[in-house]
C-alpha cells in the first residue's frame, strides 16, 4: 500500500463539506501539570462521535456507480461501523455492519439509527472481521476495511492536515493505535509538512500487538476474550502489512497504557476539559499523564472518539478516581470498645475526607478476641491526602491493613 500527501489533500477536498473541522486547543492545565505545552485535538466532537467518518466517507465516495449498487459491508467494534453507516446512507448505498457481541450498546444502536443492517458476531473484532469477509463473498458487497485501505488511511490523514493548520508549531502528535490506519494517515500528512515532527502511538496493554512488532518483542498468546475499556483499539492481531507499509517508516515510538491509566485520563478530560472521551479516546492522554513519552513542547494529543457506553461511565469514573487517589477503600483493625468508631470517623472528618461506606467486621480470620475490623470507602483529594489520613488513624491506635 502507498498513500501520499496528495492523496490526503484529495481526501480533504472530497469530505470537507460533510465533516466538522474539529477544535485543536492549547491546555493551560496540562502545561501546569506536565511542564510542557500541550494541545488537544477534539475528534470526539466529530460527526458520529469519532474520526472514523473521515476514512469511511472518503472510501465510499470513491466507489464507482456499479460498486455503490452492490452495497458495502464492514466489521467494527463501533466507531468504524457508525462512520460507514452514516457515509453509506448519505451517499445512498446499502450497508451491512458486523459488530462483536461485546460491542457497546450505544455504538450498536447508533449504527442501526444511521441506517445500517447490523449483524452481531464473535467476542472480539477479529472474529467479526472474518464474518464480514464471509458476507462479502456471498453477497458481492464491497468490503470497507477499517484501516487496511488507502482511501481509509487518506481520509484519516486529514486530521494531520488540520492539526498543522490549527497549530503549526506542533512538534509531536500522540495518537491511539488499533489497526494503525489513523496513525499512518496522520503521520504521512504531518511528516510531509514537517519532517522533524515526532509521531507517537499508544496502545492498550491488553492488545499490544503493534507495540510488540515495533519493539520486535515476541508476541504473547492472547486469551480468546479480551476485556478492556479501550474497545475501539482492541485489535488482537496486528497487521504486518500496516506495519511494513507505514508504521515502521513514519512512527517514532509506541507505548502501552493500562485500563486504570485510561480511566484516569477520561476522568481528567471530564473534569478539566469538560469533554467526554471513550476508552480509545483517552489512551493518548493517558500516556502523557503517566510520563511514558518524551516531554516535548507543543505536543498535540488526539482524543479520537467520545462514544462511551453510559453503563460503563460509572465504572470508568470509579477506576479513574481510585488511580488519582480520589476514592479509596481503607481497612483498619482497632480495639472493640465503645466510642472507637466515633474516634475514627472524627479523625477522618477532621482530615477533610468524606465517608461513603462503613462496614464492621468482628469475625475475620486473624482478629484477636477484643479486636474489630472496620472497612471504610472514602472520598479523598489525592494520594498525599490518603497518607495523611492513614497517619492520623495510626496516631489514635488503628492498625492499617
Amino acid at each position: 500500500m502507498k498513500v501520499s500527501l496528495q492523496d490526503i489533500l484529495n481526501a480533504k477536498n472530497n469530505i470537507q463539506k460533510d465533516i466538522k473541522t474539529t477544535e485543536a486547543s492549547y491546555s493551560e492545565s496540562l502545561k501546569k501539570l506536565l511542564g510542557f505545552s500541550v494541545s488537544i485535538k477534539y475528534e470526539n466532537a466529530q460527526k458520529t462521535g469519532s474520526f472514523k467518518i473521515r476514512g469511511a466517507l472518503n472510501k465510499i465516495l470513491s466507489l464507482s456507480e456499479e460498486e455503490k449498487k452492490r452495497g458495502v459491508v464492514a466489521s467494527s467494534a463501533g466507531n468504524h461501523a457508525q462512520g460507514v453507516a452514516f457515509s453509506a446512507t448519505k451517499v445512498g448505498v446499502k450497508s451491512t455492519i458486523v459488530m462483536p457481541v461485546t460491542a457497546p450498546l450505544i455504538k450498536v444502536q447508533a449504527t442501526k439509527e444511521y441506517g445500517a443492517h447490523v449483524v452481531q458476531y464473535g467476542e472480539i473484532y477479529d472474529e467479526a472481521y472474518e464474518k464480514a469477509l464471509e458476507i462479502e463473498k456471498t453477497s458481492g458487497a464491497i468490503f470497507v476495511h477499517p484501516f487496511e485501505d488507502e482511501k481509509i488511511i487518506a481520509g484519516q490523514g486529514t486530521i494531520g492536515l488540520e492539526i498543522l493548520e490549527q497549530a503549526p508549531q506542533t512538534q509531536a502528535i500522540v495518537v491511539p493505535i488499533g489497526g494503525g490506519g489513523l496513525i499512518s494517515g496522520i503521520a504521512i500528512a504531518a511528516k510531509a509538512i514537517n519532517p522533524k515532527i515526532k509521531i507517537f502511538g499508544v496502545q492498550s496493554s491488553q492488545t499490544p500487538g503493534m507495540e510488540n512488532l515495533f519493539h520486535k518483542k515476541t508476541a504473547s498468546e492472547f486469551q480468546k476474550r479480551i476485556t478492556t475499556i479501550a474497545d475501539g483499539i482492541a485489535v488482537k492481531k496486528p497487521s504486518q502489512n500496516m506495519y511494513d507499509s507505514f508504521i515502521k517508516n513514519y512512527v517514532d515510538e509506541i507505548v502501552t497504557v493500562s485500563d486504570d491509566e485510561i480511566a484516569e485520563s477520561i476522568v481528567y478530560l471530564m473534569e478539566r476539559m469538560k469533554t467526554v472521551a471513550e476508552g480509545a479516546g483517552g489512551a493518548a492522554l493517558a500516556a502523557l499523564l503517566n510520563k511514558k513519552l518524551p516531554a516535548l513542547d507543543h505536543t498535540c494529543v488526539l482524543v479520537c472518539g467520545g462514544n462511551i457506553d453510559l453503563n460503563v461511565i460509572s465504572k470508568v469514573l470509579e477506576k479513574g478516581r481510585i488511580k488519582k487517589g480520589r476514592l479509596i477503600e481503607l481497612s483498619v483493625v482497632v480495639e472493640d470498645l465503645p466510642g472507637t468508631l466515633h474516634r475514627l470517623t472524627k479523625v477522618i472528618a477532621d482530615s477533610g475526607a468524606n465517608i461513603l461506606e462503613v462496614h464492621h467486621d468482628r469475625v475475620s480470620t486473624g482478629l484477636y478476641l477484643k479486636e474489630t475490623r472496620i472497612d471504610f470507602v472514602l472520598e479523598t483529594t489525592s494520594h498525599e491526602h490518603v497518607e495523611k489520613i492513614k497517619s492520623s488513624l495510626r496516631d489514635v491506635g488503628a492498625r492499617i491493613l
